[in-house]
């Protein structure tokens, strides 16, 4: 990045026609053409973002793994070397201090990819409960590229990275892009297959370039936050800020699958300990607007008059055609077909909980993944 508000491809994007907001304190591609072109272009074909604001902070030295045990929901010691794991990071009463991804270097060395706006905060935790541990913040250094999309195999293998049928989900390895070493990683925010592409800012417009020249027959395009949001939302993917804060638990959330409960030894695992068997008093659900109608942010759920949650997420989903959206609500309400209205602008749209994802053409979270 070139500083500290914009990404060394923003040139490129404002010649591509792209629009921006401000995120993060970055200057970041919400659009190019319009959000459900770009949606349904991931959707279809394939996609690339220009994700380089994320943060990467590297972990290594003979105390990283227990550090890590330490700092994370998910296991740690049983994450082979090549592979990657999705966590939280929690306080001492189980708020969410972020959500990561965890990534196995060699056998004492990880790097976390970690939410943009919360880079700061979590140096400065882990820091604070690191010990034998080197701990090094190389987000100003770091690229990366989210290549989504069901077409986005085909693009890899177009420019020279062959086996990618070897590459299994959450599973990554070094490649070389034009002659630019890159870690190639099979995960990604969007509910579809895809990969994510970390590599060192020098090389970013050559890489960039380089997938787009060989791209282009498959029908690649760029896409901004904008589709990146629509899609992950599909996914029924959390987002931090909204689905999880650190008032927030990942037990609330619905985030189990991700909580190392029984083994322990994480920061905040007392308080979920108790949380999980006192329960919750409220729970994150999906739901479909039934009415017309988009459930935004912060909206008022209510049910006989009476406000029983709020909104995190809504959205007009361009692969079902309807509005969607993620909430929390008072537990009692949060089984599924469970009926309750969305203040919309003060008008009550009827809303049902639904299963999730909305969306399941995504592939199946691995074991690894999850534990």
């Amino acid at each position: 990045m070139t500083g500290t508000n914009q990404t060394t491809l923003f040139d490129i994007h404002k010649a591509a026609g792209a629009r921006f907001i401000t995120y993060a304190g970055f200057s970041m591609p919400v659009q190019y053409t319009s959000i459900i072109a770009e949606h349904r272009t991931v959707r279809e074909s394939a996609g690339i973002f220009d994700v380089s604001h994320m943060g990467q902070i590297n972990l290594s030295g003979p105390g990283a793994e227990n550090s890590l045990e330490q700092l994370l929901t998910c296991r740690v010691s049983s994450l082979p070397i090549g592979a990657v794991r999705y966590g939280c990071m929690c306080n001492k009463v189980g708020g969410t201090i972020d959500d990561i991804t965890l990534y196995r270097l060699e056998t004492d060395g990880f790097f976390l990819c970690v939410n943009a706006a919360n880079i700061s905060k979590n140096l400065k935790w882990i820091l604070s409960n690191t010990s034998n541990t080197k701990v090094v913040n190389v987000s100003l250094e770091t690229s990366l590229f989210a290549l989504q999309g069901p077409k986005s195999p085909q693009i890899l293998e177009a420019i020279g990275i062959s086996n990618l049928r070897n590459l299994k989900r959450f599973r990554f390895r070094t490649i070389s892009v034009g002659g630019c070493q890159a870690l190639l990683s099979r995960t990604g925010y969007t509910g579809t297959d895809g990969f994510e592409i970390y590599l060192s800012i020098a090389d970013s417009k050559k890489v960039w370039e380089t997938i787009f020249a060989a791209g282009e027959v498959f029908g690649l395009k760029p896409a901004g936050l904008g589709a990146r949001d629509t899609l992950r939302l599909e996914a029924a993917y959390p987002l931090y800020g909204q689905e999880l804060t650190e008032k927030l638990t990942p037990l609330q959330a619905g985030l189990h699958r991700f909580v190392k409960l029984e083994e322990g030894g994480f920061i905040g695992h007392k308080s979920l300990i108790e949380q999980a068997s006192e329960g919750n008093s409220k729970m994150l659900v999906g739901f479909q607007v039934e009415g017309r109608g988009i459930a935004r942010t912060n909206y008022p759920i209510i049910h006989n008059g009476r406000t029983i949650g709020h909104v995190t997420s809504g959205t007009f989903s361009p692969t079902l055609q309807r509005s969607i959206g993620l909430g929390y609500v008072e537990s009692r309400f949060a089984d599924l077909e469970t009926e309750f209205q969305v203040l919309v602008r003060n008008r009550p749209i009827e809303a049902k909980v639904c299963q999730t994802p909305f969306v399941r053409d995504a592939p199946k979270r691995s074991q690894e993944e999850q534990n």
